[in-house]
């Protein structure tokens, strides 16, 4: 996501620091670049234009000439004007009011509603709330079935309407059961339809009076890249939108789409999808995507992404564990699959400053490898050689590396390295940092 406007603007910036003292002929030179960065990314043409005179009027009106850090000042500046361009800050989901709170999502066929509506239900229930999915599209064959497997996977109850073929009816009925059940979200999933498809429209506009929803967010596909913004436009000229969920973020190295959708239709983007899974939903915040295309990292959602990934139980628990040298297998396993959690190693590392600079340098796949390797190992073992490693003999180990479809020597190298890992933390938790070798756990 963003990468190659990462990489634009990290030889931009480079380049910029490296002037002894900026002038308006190089900074417009800067501009040069920045231009054509945003122009590959697929940023509409008027958004870059606008971009590009707020950036200029401020370089060169705020004193960056003459500052005694003028690259670093450009750079404050290109942030600043990026945030804006992005939404400026953060825009939550707005469920004021008395419950339920019915959320529409409208789009494109294939722009990936039904999976977005349970992404967005499995983020509210971890925030507490109480996710009712309901799907009115009664054209596409199997689209009910389709959000009630996502339901079941998700543990988020689904309505049901039963050879129901008019979505009117399928609204009203839905909020009827709502109430039964105390939902306090009620996520409406539409039929996708074309925006140039004049009837259908008129569809979504009949739902939405019947709805009355607090949120219409028409879900955007990110890789659509210019022509996201004729839908957008068209959706919300109809209908009217309230915000935006870019999908499939995670497929496009460019993000036109992301940069120009707010300056071109004034409403914020509120979500983006990051994988397929359904846990890959992130909030949209401004000033943390900005950091992230300038090659600054995101350490704020990464240390979010912990917290939600590492219960503060298990934590304390782990803690005591690795105080009283009690760690085992059964624990290292646990770690891994927590770790897994957070996404991908690339979409972790991505997030901390400065990691841009030697993702080239580093096979993120081969230790992707070695950890699904290692999980595999892991699984392969009896809880009881989990839980006490020293029984893990010969015959034990090959029928291990058998099991898991590996080597006894994969096996041997596993073993090995957890041994280092609790004689590390053994002196860690005792203060004793003397012989610590950083890269024992990966070689």
């Amino acid at each position: 996501m963003f990468e190659r406007l990462q990489e634009r603007f990290e030889t931009l910036f480079k380049k910029i620091k490296g002037q002894g003292k900026l002038t308006e002929e190089n900074i417009k030179e800067a501009l040069r670049d920045v231009r054509i960065a945003l122009l590959e990314a697929d940023v509409n043409y008027k958004v870059v234009k606008d971009f590009l005179e707020k950036v200029k009027e401020k370089a060169i009106g705020q004193g960056v000439l003459t500052s005694i850090t003028p690259g670093q000042l450009f750079i404050k500046i290109v942030y600043d004007e990026l945030t804006q361009l992005l939404g400026s800050s953060h825009s939550p989901l707005n469920l004021g009011g008395p419950p339920p709170h019915p959320i529409m999502l409208i789009g494109l066929q294939g722009s990936g509603k039904t999976t977005t509506a349970g992404k967005l239900a499995l983020f509210l229930r971890k925030k507490g709330k109480r996710p009712l999915l309901i799907s009115t599209d009664t054209r596409r064959p199997a689209a009910m079935e389709q959000l009630k497997k996502i339901s079941s996977q998700i543990d988020v109850p689904f309505f049901s309407f039963e050879g129901q073929k008019d979505p009117l009816s399928i609204c009203k009925d839905a909020r009827q059961y709502a109430i039964k059940t105390y939902s306090d979200v009620l996520i409406f999933d539409t039929a996708g339809r074309l925006h140039i498809d004049e009837d259908l429209l008129e569809e979504l506009v009949e739902q939405k009076k019947a709805i009355s929803p607090c949120e219409v967010l028409l879900t955007v596909d990110g890789m659509t890249g210019q022509d996201a913004l004729n839908i957008a436009k068209a959706f919300d000229e109809k209908i009217g939108v309230t915000g935006f969920i870019l999908t499939k973020m995670d497929g496009d190295a460019r993000g036109g789409a992301a940069l120009s959708i707010k300056a071109v239709t004034g409403k914020p983007i509120k979500f983006i999808g990051t994988g397929e899974k359904l846990d890959c939903l992130e909030q949209f915040h401004p000033e943390r995507i900005a950091s992230r295309i300038l090659g600054m990292g995101d350490i704020v959602s990464l240390v979010e992404k912990a917290q939600e990934a590492f219960e503060e139980k298990k934590a304390k628990e782990l803690e005591r564990k690795l105080r009283t040298d009690q760690f085992t297998l059964e624990d290292f396993r646990e770690q891994l699959r927590q770790v897994k959690k957070l996404g991908s190693i690339e979409s972790i590392l991505s997030m901390i400053p400065g990691f841009s600079k030697f993702r080239s340098s580093l096979d993120l796949s081969e230790t992707e490898k070695e950890l699904k390797k290692m999980e595999a190992i892991l699984n392969s073992m009896t809880k009881k050689e989990r839980l006490n490693p020293q029984i893990i003999d010969g015959s034990r180990r090959l029928r291990i590396a058998k099991g898991s479809g590996t080597t006894v020597q994969d096996v041997n190298e596993l073993l090995r390295k957890y041994n280092e890992l609790k004689k590390l933390m053994r002196k860690l938790t005792r203060g004793e940092l003397k012989g610590f070798k950083p890269g024992i756990f990966f070689r």
